[in-house]
C-alpha cells in the first residue's frame, strides 16, 4: 500500500511539473458566457476564482491569481492592465413589456415621469450586488433607486432566463444578453439618456512564468468579446 501511495505521489508531482496550473479571477456571469465552453479544450490546468474586484486585484498582486478580467483598474505597480473590450449597461425587459407606452413617456415627459413609469413594473435583482442598477439610476436620475427589486435571484444569467417569461425589468451588461436580444426572447427597453459604458481589462503581473497560457486565455476572450483594437494602458 505504501508503495502504491509513493507511486501516486510521484505521478502527481510529475503531472504538476509538466502541466502548468493557471488561476484566473472573474465574475461568475463572465465565466459562464465566455470561457466555460472552452475549458475542456485547454492544454493546461485551470482554477477559476469568483469574487469582488478589489479582492481579485489584491490576490493578483500577491501571486494567488495569474490573470483577472475586470472593469476596474488597480494601482499596484506590479500589475499591467490591458483594455480588450467594453460593456454597455442597459435596461432590458420581458417581451410583454409595453415599450410603446414607455417610449411615448421618454419622448414627451421628463425624467421624473420616466422614473415613475419604470417603478410601476416588476424588477429583478441579484443577491448582494446592485451596482449596475445603482450606476444606471444615478447617471439618468441623479440618485439611487428608491425601491427594491421584487425578485432577487442568484446571478445576472438567472435574471436573463427569468425575463424570458415575458415580464419584468432589469439592468444588465449588454454582452450577457446579446443572443437573447437578437433572438427577440427579451427586449431592449432603454439605453438611458446618458449611456453607461465600462472598459473591460485583462489584469496580470508584469513578471509571470505562464505567459503562453495567459495569452491563450486572452485569445479566447478576444474571440468571444472582440474589440477592433486592444489598447495597452
Amino acid at each position: 500500500l505504501t508503495k502504491l501511495e509513493d507511486v501516486e505521489k510521484n505521478f502527481q508531482k510529475s503531472t504538476e511539473k509538466h502541466t502548468p496550473t493557471i488561476s484566473v479571477g472573474m465574475c461568475f456571469e463572465t465565466f459562464q458566457t465566455t470561457l466555460e465552453q472552452y475549458v475542456s479544450t485547454l492544454p493546461f490546468n485551470l482554477i477559476i476564482s469568483f469574487g469582488e474586484y478589489p479582492e481579485m486585484l489584491e490576490q493578483l498582486d500577491k501571486g494567488i491569481l495569474d490573470l483577472i478580467i475586470t472593469p476596474k483598474r488597480g494601482t499596484s505597480p506590479n500589475i499591467v492592465h490591458e483594455a480588450f473590450s467594453s460593456e454597455q449597461i442597459i435596461l432590458v425587459g420581458g417581451k410583454n413589456i409595453d415599450t410603446e407606452s414607455f417610449n411615448e413617456v421618454v419622448r414627451t415627459k421628463g425624467p421624473e415621469h420616466i422614473e415613475e413609469w419604470l417603478k410601476q413594473e416588476k424588477w429583478y435583482g441579484t443577491t448582494g450586488d446592485m451596482e449596475h442598477l445603482f450606476q444606471f439610476w444615478i447617471l439618468n436620475f441623479g440618485h439611487k433607486p428608491n425601491f427594491r427589486p421584487n425578485y432577487i435571484v442568484p446571478n445576472l444569467n438567472s435574471i436573463i432566463r427569468c425575463l424570458k417569461g415575458g415580464k419584468g425589468l432589469a439592468v444588465v451588461p449588454n454582452f450577457l444578453c446579446k443572443n437573447e436580444l437578437e433572438n427577440e426572447e427579451i427586449k431592449l427597453i432603454w439605453e438611458g439618456e446618458k449611456k453607461l459604458e465600462n472598459t473591460l481589462y485583462f489584469g496580470c503581473r508584469k513578471k509571470t512564468n505562464y505567459q503562453d497560457e495567459i495569452d491563450h486565455i486572452k485569445g479566447l476572450f478576444r474571440k468571444m468579446m472582440s474589440k477592433d483594437e486592444a489598447v495597452a494602458v
